[in-house]
């Protein structure tokens, strides 16, 4: 809820890859991290201390009095770009608000993390048909081979911080969607997790996630995955009641791991909506 009333409070100013045009060593050349410090300054907190000794306002007075700014500036003239192509104002955004919005619904109870800068318009609001898989290498099977078709929904689920164990990172089967051109018909969900390369309707985090019985772990082949990202609704097309019943049918799995530190971790770590972090069982 914190992360979602921030993206919603903060408008989107960066113009860079993957979600914007130009590549990553523009954003450099633009003024970098303390360029979008200095446009976002009405966000900050410029009186908090740093680690030069100096308060965050000082550090970005200072960089403006020793010319840093024009030195990046250089590069990007020579390349005939502006500072304003790669870093928007406030007053002029990419976007009002942020680059994160979080889902919930009755596939995410406890929410679920999306990108919706990088995510096309036209599945902005989508309705999909259901593929899941239960663990990361057969949905990249299933994408390679062809399997996946436009109007899909991938669910990769038992691979969230118990299942896999460690909630591993799922840039694979992204680079898959994307390299066999289906990133603009094709989403991603999954209890798993994202880097900030992702691109596309992926979504992540699903919680509570398919090893503790999540709605995830119960969706079946065809069910119609409802994405509203306006809304910041995901939803599986099924009945309370229907839902109720897989749930009572469902088994938990055997762990894949189940001797030393993975077995401990997987015992204690929490869902992603909690951060993954470890819990003593009293």
């Amino acid at each position: 809820e914190k992360f979602d009333k921030i993206h919603r409070e903060i408008p989107y100013i960066l113009n860079i890859r993957p979600s914007g045009f130009y590549p990553g060593e523009y954003f450099y050349y633009a003024g970098g991290v303390p360029a979008i410090m200095e446009e976002i300054k009405e966000f900050l907190h410029l009186d908090v201390m740093t680690v030069t000794g100096k308060t965050l306002g000082e550090n970005l007075e200072e960089l403006k009095k020793n010319g840093y700014y024009e030195r990046c500036y250089t590069e990007l003239e020579k390349r005939n770009v502006k500072k304003e192509d790669i870093i928007k104002t406030t007053t002029n955004p990419i976007q009002k608000q942020g680059a994160l919005a979080i889902l919930k619904g009755n596939l995410a109870p406890e929410g679920a993390v999306i990108k919706h800068s990088a995510v096309p318009k036209e599945m902005q609001d989508a309705v999909l048909k259901a593929r899941p898989f239960d663990s990361e290498e057969e949905a990249i099977k299933a994408v390679l081979t062809g399997v996946i078709q436009p109007g899909d929904a991938i669910i990769i689920r038992y691979e969230g911080p118990k299942g896999g164990p460690g909630m591993r990172e799922m840039l694979n089967p992204t680079s898959a969607i994307m390299g066999m051109g289906l990133g603009s018909s094709v989403a991603l969900i999954t209890d798993g997790r994202f880097s900030g390369a992702s691109t596309g309707p992926v979504i992540g985090h699903c919680s509570p996630e398919a090893v503790d019985g999540g709605p995830i772990a119960l969706v079946e082949e065809g069910d119609i995955i409802a994405i509203d990202i306006d809304a910041n609704t995901l939803n599986v097309k099924v009945s309370d009641e229907e839902l109720a019943k897989r749930k009572e049918n469902w088994k938990p799995r055997t762990p894949k791991v189940t001797t030393g530190y993975l077995a401990r971790y997987a015992s204690l770590v929490t869902s992603g909506n909690r951060g993954a972090v470890l819990e003593i069982k009293q």
